[in-house]
């Protein structure tokens, strides 16, 4: 293709198709595909082309000739095409935006692993702003903002409508010699703020009434009523017992390996940052029966078999975006776990990485999608799994950890 043949720049019409994973929508031009922003199903918009590949092109809805009835004014000013890259669907209203990434959900499922099931999105119960409890944001010459969508063109701003409003204000200061910048408020309403270059600060998260450290730059949930969202629905979903035993994977600083503990588990908590695994140490001091493995969860699983563990009653996976992938889903399914709850925030991953668990005998039980992150395509699920042999379901050891 020579720079003659480029699309990019062209404004071009639009009929507006299905929701995709991403933040936009399915359009086609001259039969190829192309990914808009800022656009809704069944649109008519003029786009324009900022991407062209040799597969298909991606777009920016720059004007609306025909309006969904869905859509409202965006409550952003910095929210649009060529702007602010942090939300996708300002312009739906809060229940088209649950419904679309539903939507999502349901059909990355069936495309990716073959699974048809229609999800509903459960909402946290908020308007989709002022949630974002740690708010990281650009800083480009000493200025902070936020970057445009696929871009490293910063994007200066007041304000940010998803930050929780008790997040420090740090748009208004010059940050000299940082790439970004962080703002935290924790659930306490203590506050941090700091840079790249500054040392880790740690912050107190409560979630069920106990305490959590936790890095200030380190991971932990964004909106506030996550942890005990995510919680509840994988307590629920295991059902553990006094006696039996768990493996907490991707375990952070502890926070499901806590309330398994609490329930009379035996837990192997993994975890690859040393960071988290510090914390979690004096998180988790209190409860008999947790240990703590720092490393790659894959070489530690593998290690542990070889220690003599041959099985477990229960197994919660939170793995980050890309997934656990089908080295770790085997050996969790070949330690024969009654129920196997998967905290997921890409349900690509989630799709491949349920269809190796089918595979490999495991079925959905239940599967739950929730909104907490509002404004943007981000979604959290979690998957509960068993053996697809019900009578073997039924019939939890009680071996011990091995280790």
């Amino acid at each position: 293709m020579t720079d003659s043949d480029s699309l990019v720049g062209a404004v071009v019409e639009l009929e507006v198709g299905p929701v995709a994973h991403g933040g936009h929508c399915v359009a086609r031009h001259e039969g190829q595909v192309v990914f808009v922003r800022h656009a809704l199903p069944g649109e008519l918009v003029h786009a324009r082309i900022t991407e062209q590949t040799a597969k298909y092109l991606r777009a920016d809805a720059v004007s609306v000739l025909t309006p969904s009835p869905q859509r409202v004014e965006t409550p952003c000013p910095y929210a649009g095409p060529g702007l602010c890259g942090g939300c996708d669907f300002q312009h739906a209203n809060i229940v088209e935006q649950r419904r679309l990434k539903a939507t999502v959900v349901s059909d990355t499922l069936r495309r990716i692993g073959g699974i048809e099931r229609t999800v509903v999105m459960e909402s946290p119960g908020d308007d989709g702003l002022g949630w974002r409890t740690r708010m990281r944001y650009a800083v480009v010459d000493g200025r902070p903002g936020m970057f445009a969508h696929r871009s490293h063109d910063l994007i200066p701003i007041d304000r940010c409508l998803i930050a929780h409003p008790g997040t420090p204000d740090v748009l208004g200061s010059r940050w000299e010699g940082a790439s970004s910048v962080q703002a935290v408020v924790s659930s306490e309403g203590k506050t941090a703020v700091q840079t790249d270059q500054d040392p880790g600060e740690r912050l107190v998260e409560v979630v069920r009434e106990r305490r959590f450290l936790v890095e200030a730059g380190g991971f932990w949930q964004v909106h506030p009523a996550a942890p005990e969202t995510l919680v509840d629905a994988v307590l629920s979903g295991l059902e553990p017992a006094a006696g039996e035993t768990a493996l907490d994977l991707y375990s952070g600083v502890g926070l499901f390996a806590a309330f398994l503990a609490e329930a009379g588990c035996a837990v192997l908590a993994i975890e690859g940052d040393k960071d988290a695994v510090r914390n979690a140490r004096r998180n988790l001091h209190d409860l008999d029966g947790v240990t703590l493995e720092n490393g790659d969860v894959d070489r530690v699983l593998n290690q542990a078999a070889g220690q003599g563990l041959e099985h477990v009653d229960l197994v919660v996976l939170d793995p980050p975006r890309t997934g656990a992938g089908k080295d770790v889903v085997r050996r969790i399914a070949a330690l024969g776990p009654r129920r196997v709850a998967y905290v997921a925030c890409d349900p690509a991953a989630l799709a491949r990485d349920l269809k190796t668990f089918g595979r490999l005998g495991y079925g959905i039980a239940s599967l739950r999608a929730f909104d907490l992150f509002g404004m943007t395509h981000h979604i959290e699920c979690v998957a509960v799994l068993e053996p697809v042999d019900s009578t073997d379901a039924a019939t939890p050891s009680r071996r011990g950890m091995g280790l």
